[in-house]
């Protein structure tokens, strides 16, 4: 691959603990964003655009052309800007090819009616395994990484690697497995093809808690240290003590409190359901279906 290192700004957003990112081509004006973040009250059911607008403000002062709009999956924690970005600045919006069995799951949860399609199509490129793209003149692997959920990806661009929620620093661990379609097992698999990209591989997360003991929020790691010292999957630890761990710890965590709404508007790739016949859009809460 040419321009082995791109340019990679990150934006932290401590209401949700999430990274997203501002990906950059150094010998072109191309840039993709990763992961973006539409602010959002829970209490209120209110939306703004605060961290999508500081975005914009990035990328149109330097002069930077977006052509890709990517997720690494359909997040439960906070709700993509996708296409408020892709409207205010062009590129396309991608996922992993898997979204459609993420659609099928939720879609019934939600009762999504007829009118939500479960093939992709609210997407504009749904990525195979190993799919390659370009970024100006990058170019990105993506690698099929489920586990989290079944259209989780990794996005491979030249000593980087945007893995989402495979993994979040050593001192914290992994992400959990135990949402629909979620798998314990398939996540420890997932992880292995992300550690066995070369050692000095930059790794880029989607989420930080903050471990005990650590004072500051990190969301970037290298394979090196995620081999030696992550708590859950470091220091060669096998597939059975992974999933019999994972399982375990999965069942004593709560559900993140942007849930619900997150993955109804995730799902149609950040798009909002249609208005009803009073002209409002409405999100669901179903019952004892989580």
């Amino acid at each position: 691959m040419a321009y082995l290192k791109p340019e990679v700004h990150s934006y932290f957003d401590e209401s949700t603990n999430a990274a997203c990112y501002i990906v950059k081509d150094p010998s072109s004006s191309a840039c993709a964003i990763i992961d973006s973040i539409l602010d959002f009250d829970l209490a209120a059911g209110r939306m703004q655009t605060k961290h999508a607008d500081m975005l914009i403000g990035e990328i149109t002062s330097n002069g930077w052309k977006v052509k890709w709009v990517l997720e690494t999956h359909v997040h439960a924690d906070h709700l993509s800007a996708a296409p408020y970005l892709a409207a205010k600045l062009g590129g396309k919006v991608a996922i992993g090819a898997n979204i459609q069995t993420v659609q099928e799951v939720f879609g019934k949860i939600f009762n999504a009616g007829t009118e939500f399609e479960m093939d992709g199509s609210q997407f504009d490129r749904l990525f195979e395994d190993n799919d390659t793209f370009k970024l100006g003149n990058m170019d990105v692997r993506v690698l099929h990484t489920p586990g989290h959920t079944p259209a989780c990806v990794t996005y491979v661009i030249g000593d980087s690697a945007f893995i989402g929620d495979t993994m979040f620093m050593p001192d914290f661990g992994t992400a959990r497995a135990d949402f629909p379609g979620g798998s314990a097992t398939q996540l420890y698999n997932s992880i292995q093809r992300i550690l066995a990209l070369p050692d000095e591989t930059r790794l880029f997360l989607c989420h930080d808690y903050k471990a005990p003991g650590r004072n500051e929020f990190c969301w970037q790691s290298t394979v090196r240290e995620q081999k030696a010292n992550n708590l859950h999957v470091g220091g060669g630890k096998s597939e059975a003590e992974f999933v019999e761990f994972r399982t375990d710890r999965d069942k004593q965590l709560g559900m993140p409190k942007l849930i619900i709404p997150s993955i109804q508007v995730n799902m149609r790739a950040g798009q909002l359901p249609r208005p009803e016949d009073d002209g409002n859009v409405y999100l669901k809460t179903p019952l004892n279906k989580f």
